[in-house]
């Protein structure tokens, strides 16, 4: 009986999907932000949104086959509380997360290295309370440029938000996986769960930016700081919302999943 992949695989793997991720999700940020041809008008959060989207729908199409790509240790947590991965392998998939992530944060860093330069190296690494930065890297607030509001949430806010939010995350990640329940046919779950990243987004994710994943957001943190972005370790919410929460987010998700909505969805008969 196959063990699953191995440990070399799944750390492999790991690191070319969530590479992929956070050179696709910092990549929009950094090009809003930076908005070289559009500044400040370009900074548009549902553009943020679908980037993320995609990118998570590309590193999933890119190395699923091969660990089922994570690419997030709140989700690996969250599969081995629910006995879905061994602990064993548990090591193994957060190696190949932070190191992914701090390799695709270098590449952003490569493609938008002039700009991120030019406008003082502003945070694209990295979420926070309030979910968006409230000026252009160019020096055009929002307010000046839409007249629109940016609201202000504290770090005990945006904890519930990425709580809220990681939860959500496990149980659609679960029910569009799920061969019992409705789920999607062919290969289309990657692209589902891309969606359902941006669906997050679009709801949940202004109070804290939704990491969702403290690999998405921690390693490029660690990154960002080395390159010259201050601030980034200030206070407790880098280890709060976006880790802690995250993982508890995650738990909480996968065993709503297993013990609330799995015992009512009827079983297929044999060849359905």
């Amino acid at each position: 009986m196959s063990d699953g992949p191995s440990d070399k695989a799944i750390i492999i793997a790991e690191i070319v999907g969530t590479a992929i991720l956070v050179l696709g999700g910092d990549g929009v940020v950094a090009n809003v932000a930076l908005a070289p041809r559009l500044a400040p008008q370009a900074y548009n959060w549902l553009l943020i949104a679908f980037g993320w989207a995609f990118a998570v729908a590309m590193a999933i199409y890119a190395v699923g086959g091969i660990s089922g790509a994570h690419i997030n240790p709140a989700v690996t947590i969250a599969f081995a509380v629910n006995g879905t991965i061994p602990w064993r392998k548990v090591p193994a998939y957060l190696i190949g997360e932070f190191v992914g992530a701090f390799l695709g944060a270098a590449g952003v860093y490569a493609v938008y290295y002039e700009g991120l330069k030019a406008a003082g190296m502003p945070n694209v690494w990295c979420t926070g309370p309030g979910s968006i930065i409230n000026k252009a890297a160019w020096g055009y607030t929002l307010k000046e440029v839409s007249g629109s509001y940016i609201g202000h949430f504290s770090t005990a806010n945006a904890f519930v938000a990425e709580i809220i939010g990681t939860m959500i995350l496990l149980i659609g990640v679960y029910a569009i996986t799920d061969r019992s329940n409705v789920g999607p046919g062919s290969n289309m779950a990657p692209w589902l769960i891309g969606m359902l990243v941006g669906s997050i987004g679009f709801s949940l994710g202004g109070t804290s930016g939704y990491a969702i994943n403290p690999a998405r957001d921690l390693p490029p943190r660690i990154f960002g700081t080395l390159v010259g972005t201050k601030g980034l370790f200030s206070g407790w919410y880098w280890i709060g919302p976006p880790v802690i929460g995250a993982i508890i987010g995650g738990i909480l998700g996968a065993l709503i999943y297993k013990y609330v909505i799995k015992p009512f969805v009827p079983k297929k008969a044999a060849g359905e």
